[in-house]
Order: structure tokens, then sequence, then C-alpha cells
């Protein structure tokens, strides 16, 4: 008789690392730099804004047939603000601790 213990051993084998299709960290870095990933953010926030925007106008002339499709804009909206906000927040937190160990 087997123990229950015995059967783990088969289903952990080992995990093979994820490969991104033979990109390197080095190319990323080449094709977008930091500041070019924070204006894409940035636009795409405002583009959820926009939209949410827009669907609510529409809402409320009585043009929009589904109310739930307001919602979910309005959502990704408030949520892409809130991560917007929260890093902005840390930049300048991080910058604020850089000028403090350089004073």
């Amino acid at each position: 008789m087997s123990s229950p213990i015995s059967a783990i051993g088969a289903v952990s084998a080992p995990i093979a690392p994820i490969s991104l299709s033979g990109a390197t960290s080095a190319d990323y870095a080449e094709k977008s730099s930091f500041g070019d990933m924070i204006g894409a953010a940035l636009a795409k926030t405002e583009q959820a804004q926009s939209k949410a925007s827009d669907l609510a106008v529409q809402l409320s002339t009585g043009d929009l047939d589904d109310p739930q499709e307001y919602l979910m804009a309005a959502t990704e909206a408030s949520l892409s603000t809130q991560l917007t906000v929260a890093i902005r927040n840390k930049a300048v937190d991080a910058f604020n601790e850089i000028m403090r160990l350089q004073a």
C-alpha cells in the first residue's frame, strides 16, 4: 500500500522557465524608455476618461441602450486614474527620498 504523500512527488515536476519569444530585457530597453511608457499610460488614462464621459452623455440623453457599458467604462476610468495617481505619488516620494539623501 502506497502512502498518499508519495503521490505528491509525481505531481511536483520542475517548472520550465517562461520564454518571451527570444526577447531579452535589453531589447525592451531599446524599444521604449520610461518616459515613453509613462506617456502611453497617461494617454490610455485620458482615453478611458474620454470614453466614460462620452458614454455618460449618451446615457443621460437616452442614446445608450445598455447602462452597463457606461458603468464598465466609468469603472475603468476610475481605476486607471487611481493607478496614475498612485504611480505619481510613488515617483514624488522617490524624488523626495533622493533629495533627502543628497542633503
